[in-house]
């Protein structure tokens, strides 16, 4: 079974930055589709971010754009999610999350969610 770490999360003041990270217990992480989700109380779960295992091409959520920032190190099998310019609205539960075989990808992904998820991490941006 895969084990996840997540870390990073917080408080922090609008305007401000954060990086959250996921560290994952699997033999490889190289043929793994890696992502981001948020959930904020009472709202839907959104894709913000994803990154293809094949090419490194990330996709981010409508919302999130030009702040939120994926990456990946295959070789410490971690992921992160640089996020910037913080604002209250970013306030949610943030998950990472991975997933290996639909030939969409992320396009796919970000849409209907993937298949193995940590247990999330809680992001509080104050105004």
């Amino acid at each position: 079974q895969v084990q996840f770490v997540e870390s990073g999360g917080g408080s922090v003041e609008s305007g401000g930055s954060l990086r959250l990270s996921c560290a994952v217990s699997m033999g490889t992480l190289d043929d793994y589709d890696i992502g981001w989700f948020r959930q904020a109380p009472g709202k839907e779960r959104e894709g913000v971010a994803c990154m293809s295992s094949r090419d490194g091409y990330p996709q981010y959520g409508d919302s999130v754009k030009g702040r939120f920032t994926i990456s990946r190190d295959n070789a410490k099998k971690t992921w992160y999610l640089a996020i910037s310019e913080l604002e209250p609205e970013d306030s949610a539960v943030y998950y990472c999350t991975a997933d290996r075989g639909n030939p969409q990808r992320c396009t796919f992904y970000l849409s209907f969610g993937m298949s193995l998820w940590g247990k999330g991490i809680p992001v509080t941006v104050s105004s």
